[in-house]
């Protein structure tokens, strides 16, 4: 067709751009080095590095050094080093040799906590990522373990001050291990331990004794929790921290080298003199911590610094001999699992869903403007949803038994779906105790469309790599296993990781625009054969991976004619199809759009076989016809279609065919008050059996 023609002379002229080398570093907030992502998504033993460490922790050249030394050892130890920093408004993970040095020669370095990450990257603005920031970034990149010097807490005088590191309350509310010689001796070590306990984070010391480190001496006069003699015991202590779901940090405390230890007591007589000079020159916030390392270093002749660079180094080998016996331990656990329900094991199936699950209210106004802040006239219904859930469903009443892998609560919301997915197999559902299940509550105007959604979806981060490792012989003899963006990083990273053991095929449903990004914050989305977004979670997708136009907003200007959305989803899908099968673009009211190899003038859908060179093509097919006056709800049309379709490509049927049956089962859910409609047969979407369509010819271009 003419617009998909038009797109790629433009794309091959160059005028239209697809942004590989004209991306703005302001427009993207996060970036992970390829060494890295790699390792993630291979599920090899990464280390996090913080970097204010370098920014403010030492002066230059002995930050720079370092930093590197520290590289270095985590390397030698088998692991791959991720030193986490913000350069010029983006978040990296993972940084060269050259953004390294950067960092250590900038003469006013920004220090960024949580806080300042909003502000740091709406400035595009450059700095060093303290414990807090650092340990968001590596969560968000899938990494488990961090290392750090030494962690902020409670200052001193901090019950009248209120000067508490936001570095605690991250270890309360993120789920990583942070490796570190205990509290800086500079702060109240006793009430930051207390603080922790009331955050919910397991502290242990390392080695024979719970003696609590204080940084620059290995007995702090305090006691940890608990202790693990070796990072075998380490990481048995996190991955059962992981398992739990508990969503707090686990805090390793190691104590410094003996050697080093002696010069501790020289060292805290120059802190107290420091924390003195702290008060007598009036020195606040985050500016008290720089100051002191300075005056010390000041006061011990460099005795200080030494040692700091000693325990850092130590902290990274033992960190990294952490990391590399967690991802044994993990590769083991999965070697060794059995099915979640041994006495009644799945059912092998052709096809693995792995997602959410939810309890649906759906209000309904009998308005099409609502009013706010008073009660609107309308119904209020109950249904099931969930996009993994809603697609197994789908699945599951046109003749396909996936296996629907998913958590709920043990609670009265769950025996509801439960009674609500007898005809679905779902066996791999967790029912936890102690947890809700997922609910969502969508708030409708007259037409049926989305005014406001409000959703309780803690409940899906207990579909934990863990968890799902357990069905790892369903999964990786299923001929298509599709997961949706309800999951975590980490279980779609390991998802991925199967499709490249098994040469499985794995399809994505981004769910919503926040949840698009998820496998392309590695390369695990390299190891995904087919993607389903709509226009705005394919825009989303491209700017995480820095392919997109500066200004395009995937909120605010997206095209408003047929002919530019299509423009726009050709544009966006080249470039991803150097890895991914095939694209379905979902448009709405405006249909379809398929992108993917050429095959007899059609998309392949056949799940993909070999990877190599191929012609790439692309179909537009218009959505059916459906009056405003037929749609109920429009909360489940895309899973429909979704589900459809692969239901269409599992029993082998042609390209146009599986579109058609997806159009009808999407025109069937919108006029359905269920998510699925209960009605949706093989029959009701066999192209041939329902009444007459009108039927267009998709629109086709090349796009070579």
């Amino acid at each position: 067709m003419r617009i998909l023609k038009t797109a790629f002379q433009l794309i091959l002229r160059g005028e239209a751009r697809t942004y590989h080398n004209t991306v703005s570093s302001k427009d993207f907030l996060f970036k992970v080095h390829p060494s890295v992502s790699q390792a993630v998504a291979q599920n090899k033993p990464v280390v996090a590095l913080e970097s204010t460490i370098i920014t403010h922790g030492m002066p230059y050249p002995h930050n720079l050094s370092t930093a590197k030394e520290v590289e270095a050892i985590v390397r030698g130890e088998g692991a791959t080093p991720a030193t986490v920093g913000v350069i010029e408004g983006e978040i990296r993970v993972g940084l060269s040799s050259e953004e390294l040095d950067h960092l250590a020669r900038s003469k006013s370095p920004l220090k960024v906590s949580r806080r300042d990450l909003p502000y740091v990257v709406s400035k595009g603005l450059s700095g060093g990522t303290t414990v807090s920031a650092t340990m968001i970034a590596a969560h968000r990149a899938g990494i488990p373990v961090f290392v750090t010097g030494g962690i902020g807490g409670v200052h001193r005088d901090g019950q009248n001050s209120l000067d508490i590191s936001a570095d605690l309350t991250e270890l309360g509310r993120t789920p990583i291990a942070v490796v570190s010689a205990g509290v800086k001796s500079i702060l109240d070590i006793g009430r930051t331990l207390e603080f922790l306990e009331t955050q919910g984070v397991c502290v242990a010391t390392y080695g024979a004794s719970d003696n609590f480190p204080a940084f620059f001496t290995p007995d702090s006069g305090f006691t940890s929790a608990c202790n693990v003699h070796d990072p075998r015991e380490a990481a048995e202590l996190i991955a059962n921290a992981m398992s739990l779901g508990l969503q707090s940090g686990v805090l390793i405390a190691v104590p410094i080298p003996e050697e080093y230890a002696a010069a501790g007591r020289q060292i805290q007589e120059a802190i107290k003199t420091a924390v003195t000079a702290v008060s007598s020159e009036g020195i606040t916030g985050k500016d008290v911590t720089p100051f002191i390392l300075q005056k010390v270093n000041e006061l011990t002749q460099g005795k200080s610094l030494q040692s700091n660079i000693a325990l850092i180094h130590n902290n990274a080998k033992v960190g990294s001999q952490i990391a590399c016996a967690l991802s044994k331990r993990m590769s083991e656990q999965r070697s060794k699992s059995q099915p979640h329900h041994p006495g009644n094991p799945p059912k092998h199936s052709d096809v693995v869903v792995i997602g959410g699950t939810n309890v649906d209210f759906i209000a309904k106004a009998k308005t099409k403007k609502l009013q706010s802040g008073q009660t609107n006239p309308g119904s209020v219904f109950q249904s099931f949803g969930g996009v993994g859930r809603n697609i197994a469903d789908s699945l599951s009443r046109l003749d396909k038994k996936p296996l629907f892998i998913s958590a709920t609560g043990a609670d009265a919301n769950s025996e509801a779906v439960f009674n609500h997915c007898k005809h679905m197999n779902t066996s791999g559902v967790a029912r936890l105790e102690k947890h809700n299940t997922a609910t969502y509550c969508a708030v409708m105007n007259e037409n049926g469309e989305l005014s406001v959604g409000l959703g309780d979806m803690d409940i899906h981060e207990q579909i934990t790599e863990h968890y799902v490792s357990q069905f790892e012989r369903q999964i990786s003899s299923a001929t298509l296993v599709c997961i949706d963006g309800n999951i975590p990083v980490p279980t779609i990273n390991y998802v991925c990781s199967l499709a490249g053991k098994y040469n499985s095929n794995i399809w994505y449903e981004p769910t919503d625009v926040d949840k698009a990004c998820k496998p392309f914050l590695s390369d695990a989305w390299k190891s995904l054969s087919y993607l389903s977004p709509n226009l705005k979670e394919l825009c989303m997708i491209n700017k995480t991976l820095g392919l997109t136009a500066p200004e395009v907003d995937v909120v605010l200007e997206l095209p408003s004619t047929l002919d530019g959305i299509l423009l726009l989803a050709v544009a966006l899908s080249r470039p991803l199809l150097e890895n991914l099968h095939c694209l379905v673009v979902t448009l709405g009211p405006d249909g379809v759009l398929l992108c993917g190899e050429h095959d007899a003038g059609s998309v392949d859908l056949r799940p993909r076989t070999h990877r190599g060179k191929r012609r790439l093509c692309g179909l537009h097919y218009p959505a059916l016809t459906v009056t405003p006056e037929e749609i109920v709800n429009v909360s489940g049309a895309g899973d429909s279609f979704a589900g459809a379709l692969m239901a269409g490509i599992l029993q082998g049927k042609d390209t146009d065919r599986c579109v058609r049956m997806g159009l009808l089962a999407a025109r069937m859910s919108l006029a359905s008050p269920h998510p699925i409609s209960p009605i949706l047969t093989l029959d009701s979407v066999d192209p041939d059996k329902v009444p007459a369509e009108n039927w267009p010819t998709p629109g086709f271009v090349w796009m070579d």
